[in-house]
């Protein structure tokens, strides 16, 4: 199967545009791209129930209920850059790359770019 498109990566910072958490920015933590989801810091915020397991030694037993980040779907987030949130764009930029016997040559480089500005992301 193809990889799908999700032009937000890790690290970003993005805003939820739908749902419970919407208005709310956070980084992303994490991307599934074969579902489509993406896990941003402090947002889709779940309480897990975790076993209770006895490691021994000085950590002792753990478990308990853990608050942790779910995932939600890309489409429900934009990213934010500078004031404010806009979409992605692809730019192609010619640069000049150097071998290792110190010849150059003219190569492609793919950047995002914020489709409101212009600007490399």
């Amino acid at each position: 199967m193809a990889k799908k498109s999700v032009n937000i990566r890790k690290g970003d910072t993005v805003k939820v545009i739908a749902g419970k958490d919407k208005g709310v920015e956070g980084k992303v933590i994490s991307v599934d791209r074969e579902a489509d989801r993406v896990v941003v810091e402090g947002v889709n915020r779940i309480k897990k129930h975790t076993k209770v397991v006895d490691q021994g030694g000085r950590d002792g037993k753990t478990g308990g209920i853990v608050t942790t980040e779910a995932p939600i779907h890309v489409s429900n987030v934009m990213l934010v850059a500078g004031d404010g949130v806009t979409r992605i764009g692809f730019r192609r930029d010619e640069v000049t790359r150097r071998r290792a016997d110190g010849t150059t040559y003219t190569a492609h480089r793919s950047v995002r770019v914020a489709r409101k500005t212009g600007e490399e992301i």
